[in-house]
């Protein structure tokens, strides 16, 4: 699949969607994907900055959202242009789509609203590349009707994020099985590593995290064969105004991409990958 300016798949070399969870100012925008692009850059890594302007599914309404639609949409476009990458940002059910798909490369669908069939079928009739995220409720071999939903648009660019299961209270689990099970969607998969450690709630007005098995879930998720890995990162995670508990700090990141490039590389010159079940 063509996504943005190069190609994706299990023939092809590993992506990178990252960025903090949240946009919280200009200046913090511009250096985050600066530096990310400069280490993929260095890497070879096709690169996607990833940054919402409102985050709809925050635990407390007294929580930082985000600085909304008109503000994150004019410092997106400006990454775009000064920084040169491209963009993804999430959507919500009450969200400008069409304004929306003007300015950014890719959009993202949040967890909770992957069963709803009217909001996925109207982000992909945008025409631009979904990165649809699995729900922490459903099965992995469900994504197949979740893609068919949107591909039945005339969308061919779909993608099916894992971020984790629920299990039990304030508790999530990665079974890596599922992104093996999730190919057969016939759309490239992509991994969740930081949403994949999240404790949902577990601070109790917002959720907590352990960024600590982040590099765990990447290795054995690149491990498995994957197209594409999704991590939120941030210069100070302590200070994050959203989900920093869960994120990988961004000055630790190219260690780690360095490894699981050479994960990449040996999984995928394997004959044993598996392209369906």
């Amino acid at each position: 699949m063509k996504l943005c300016n190069f190609e994706i798949g299990l023939d092809k070399p590993i992506f990178l969607i990252a960025g903090p969870c949240v946009i919280e100012s200009e200046a913090l925008a511009l250096e985050t994907a600066g530096y990310l692009k400069e280490i993929t850059d260095q890497l070879g890594i096709p690169f996607i900055y990833k940054s919402s302007f409102d985050k709809a599914n925050r635990s407390s309404h007294n929580t930082f959202r985000g600085l909304g639609v008109d503000a994150g949409l004019k410092i997106l476009e400006k990454v775009k242009q000064q920084i040169g990458v491209p963009v993804l940002t999430d959507v919500h059910e009450d969200t400008p789509l069409e304004e929306v798909a003007k300015v950014v490369d890719v959009m993202q669908t949040p967890a909770f609203l992957c069963r709803q069939t009217n909001f996925i079928q109207n982000v992909a009739k945008q025409g631009i590349p979904v990165n649809i995220k699995k729900g922490q409720f459903l099965a992995p071999w469900d994504m197949v009707h979740v893609a068919e939903k949107a591909k039945a648009t005339g969308n061919e660019q779909i993608m099916v994020c894992e971020r984790g299961v629920s299990f039990g209270y304030n508790n999530l689990v990665s079974d890596m099985r599922s992104l093996a099970v999730m190919r057969n969607t016939g759309c490239p998969v992509v991994f969740d590593a930081t949403h994949s450690v999240q404790l949902p709630g577990g601070q109790g007005t917002c959720s907590g995290g352990q960024r600590e098995f982040v590099p765990v879930l990447a290795r054995a998720a690149v491990a498995v064969g994957i197209s594409g890995l999704f991590m939120e990162t941030h210069p100070n995670p302590a200070e994050a105004k959203s989900d920093g508990p869960n994120s990988w700090p961004m000055h630790r990141i190219k260690e780690l991409l360095e490894i699981l490039i050479t994960l990449d590389h040996a999984v995928k010159s394997s004959s044993l990958i598996e392209t369906t079940l």
